[in-house]
């Protein structure tokens, strides 16, 4: 501990940092009119150490913030400190060196006191276009990263206060939509000036010596906690996979695999294993994997700990070039943000899941996968106005959570990722574009089953309103892969839906004085629509519907208290053959629960279950008992001839400690519409469920490739 800071004055100096960090926020959202940052809050804001270590992480879009330190270290290399000075901004957006996808434009300025660069300030956001072969610059055609957009690897903005007005204007020229990059460059360029004159009150009052390590202990802290929490966790090796479809040319499917090794204080996050790169735009770069592992592992692990540097450093990342979490140069990667990252990030998280499921003390932290997508909708064109407009739709942030041990999921959770998310409302959608909402709510039936259940996801159904037409930018993975599992025995959350109804007869009905909410009260061409349809045309009459991911449910949904699933048929969040079907609830018209009927009705699947299964690859005779702690659901640590045991709760014995308890269970391959009415599978996944060949409780569910060998989730040393 450095002698010269005080508890008290450490706390202080905390504290300011942090609210400097929020008036990074506020004054970017202020000033900039761009509905991305003023609706959607997908941006990020953050102070870093004068060698570009993270200091402090505003509560917006966490995967942003990892690659950070990246493109202020680039920076440096371009711009040694010696030729930086006060007033200097800088810009970058490529994801090559240090962003997540070009999409994602970096602003970052240096902070200097008394002549000396003490800080960086450093702000990031997505913008709607940074030009490339499609509008919104998402290009699902895309052979290579040069057809994405403008990638910059450092460019200054500002020298020494004075805007370099050719080269800014340059920049907005690559842009379809210039006015929109132009507002939030002010933003952040403002944000930054608001940064300087914050730090430099704060360095005037304790000097740079003393708020540099307060910065420093602020990272030390951080790791302490962090290496303590896993050193207090098992040693062992962690296994999760996750997968996406379609990468834009052809509907392949590729398979992000991860293996957390954790051994004493630190970790090893291995996604080697992970399949090649694509031919398309679904790739993430080196960078865009740090993105996908700080927006995974902060809020897993480091959910009561400061985000900072300190989370990184107990941990090592492991990829392999030439996959599609570390792709090669030019490799596209213009949609990574919500393809590999985002898949990356699932992996982690249900990987993580099973370190703390292991963890005594810790079963109130496993959660299932959040959000296992984020659909893309982006609108753009002429206004009726006879203006260039775009916008962002952040509508599909609206999926829902994973279920934790001991309470259900949020509803509507948004982005794991994303501590405080923002989507905006119907009205402002409408106002800001030529657009006519038919609905946009929560959607029965598509929470993960589980003992808790996950979160319900929303939908939406849309029509051009004003104009002769728009062009939508519409992509996705998830369509035919529930990428929101469940843990510890409970159902995966809902696939993604898209589907477009052409020329309908919508403005009839209105001009009949009736309000359509659903496409099916609708006439005219209906056509479901895959993963990444891309850029279309949408005309008056014509109507996208969409619904997103509901979170993972924990636990067997066998297991369900009875009362909470009437509870939901009430709410309107589950229907009565849901209940009946997935839950084996039998609720009454009057939302009352024939009890009896449930209990035999739940006693017939469990041993449907059983008759559909095999036989495990070892089975072990008795029971069994004693003291052991809970991992979750139905499986939980028990002593079986005089050593701890994997067991059922029911005392159905499944593997020794360090073995792998799926080998004594039973297991089958389950059809989608058995563990969720909203489920698709892609013709190349299956769904597989581990049983207890005792009770037949439902133990784990998962996605796998057909053919694939099961892996062992959970290795303990």
């Amino acid at each position: 501990m450095n002698p010269a800071i005080d508890p008290v004055t450490f706390e202080v100096i905390r504290h300011k940092l942090m609210a400097i960090t929020e008036e990074q926020r506020i004054a970017f959202q202020s000033i900039s009119g761009s509905p991305v940052v003023t609706e959607a809050s997908d941006y990020y804001t953050g102070l870093f150490l004068a060698d570009g270590t993270i200091a402090t992480m505003g509560y917006k879009v966490a995967t942003q913030g990892g690659p950070m330190t990246l493109a202020i270290k680039m920076l440096m290399d371009l711009f040694p400190p010696e030729r930086l000075r006060p007033g200097d901004v800088f810009l970058a957006n490529d994801p090559y060196r240090a962003a997540v996808h070009q999409n994602d434009i970096q602003v970052l300025q240096p902070l200097f006191h008394q002549g000396g660069l003490v800080a960086w300030a450093g702000f990031g956001a997505h913008e709607v276009d940074v030009g490339g072969m499609d509008f919104a610059s998402w290009c699902p055609k895309a052979k290579d990263v040069y057809q994405e957009g403008f990638r910059i690897a450092g460019l200054k903005l500002v020298d020494a206060g004075d805007v370099r007005e050719d080269v800014w204007q340059f920049v907005l020229s690559l842009s379809r939509l210039p006015h929109l990059l132009d507002l939030d460059l002010r933003g952040m360029v403002a944000a930054g000036h608001i940064s300087q004159r914050r730090i430099g009150e704060l360095l005037d009052r304790y000097s740079a010596g003393v708020v540099e390590a307060a910065m420093n202990r602020m990272i030390q802290y951080s790791e302490r906690k962090l290496r303590e929490r896993l050193a207090a966790m098992p040693d062992g090796v962690f296994r999760a996979v996750d997968f996406l479809e379609h990468d834009g040319h052809a509907d392949r499917l590729y398979r992000v695999r991860i293996a957390v090794t954790k051994k004493g204080d630190s970790m090893v996050l291995d996604f080697s294993e992970s399949s090649d790169q694509a031919p398309g735009f679904v790739n993430a770069t080196k960078a865009g994997l740090r993105g996908a592992v700080v927006g995974g592992l902060f809020p897993s692990l480091g959910f009561d700990i400061p985000w900072n540097e300190g989370l990184l450093r107990p941990v090592t990342i492991v990829s392999r070039p030439g996959s599609i979490c570390d792709a090669r140069f030019p490799a596209p990667v213009g949609a990574a943000t919500v393809e590999a990252v985002w898949v990356a990030k699932n992996a982690l998280t249900a990987a993580l899941a099973k370190l703390k499921a292991c963890t005594p003390g810790m079963n109130a932290e496993v959660q299932a996968v959040s959000a296992g997508t984020m659909s893309t909708v982006n609108l753009g064109g002429t206004d009726q106005y006879g203006q260039r407009y775009g916008i962002h739709l952040m509508d599909p942030m609206m999926n829902g959570f994973g279920a934790y041990s001991g309470s259900d999921g949020y509803d509507l959770g948004g982005s794991y990722s994303t501590p405080i998310p923002n989507v905006a409302n119907v009205e402002s959608n409408e106002f800001l574009s030529p657009m006519l909402y038919l609905h946009r709510r929560i959607e029965p039936d598509t929470g993960g089953a589980g003992t808790w259940r996950g979160g319900m996801a929303a939908s939406m159904a849309f029509t051009a309103h004003g104009v002769a037409k728009t062009e939508a930018l519409i992509m996705t993975h998830g369509l035919e892969v529930p990428n929101s599992m469940g843990i510890l025995g409970g159902y995966p959350g809902s696939c993604v839906k898209q589907r477009l109804m052409r020329a309908s007869d919508l403005a009839q009905r209105h001009r009949a004085g009736r309000l359509p909410v659903e496409v099916s009260e609708l006439e005219g061409e209906l056509e479901e629509m895959g993963p990444k349809p891309g850029l279309i045309e949408l005309h008056p009459g014509d109507v996208f519907e969409t619904s997103w991911q509901g979170g993972g449910g924990l636990g067997d949904p066998l297991d369900r208290n009875p009362a909470s699933v009437a509870a939901d048929c009430r709410a309107g969040h589950c229907t009565t053959r849901f209940a009946e079907r997935i839950f084996g609830v039998v609720v009454l018209p009057d939302g009352g629960i024939d009890e009896n009927a449930t209990v035999t009705h739940r006693n017939d699947l469990r041993l449907e279950r059983l008759a559909g299964a095999g036989k495990p690859r070892h089975f072990h005779p008795g029971t069994a008992d004693g003291p052991g702690d809970s991992i979750g659901g139905r499986l939980r640590f028990a002593q079986y001839r005089g050593e701890p045991w994997f067991a059922c709760l029911c005392g159905q014995p499944l593997a020794p400690r360090g073995g792998n308890w799926r080998e004594g269970a039973s297991s089958r391959t389950v059809l989608a519409d058995a563990v969720g009415f909203h489920i698709r599978l892609h013709p190349e996944l299956e769904l597989r469920q581990f049983l207890c060949p005792g009770c037949g409780g439902s133990l784990s569910v998962e996605a796998a490739e057909k053919g694939a060998p099961d892996i062992q989730d959970i290795e303990l040393a």
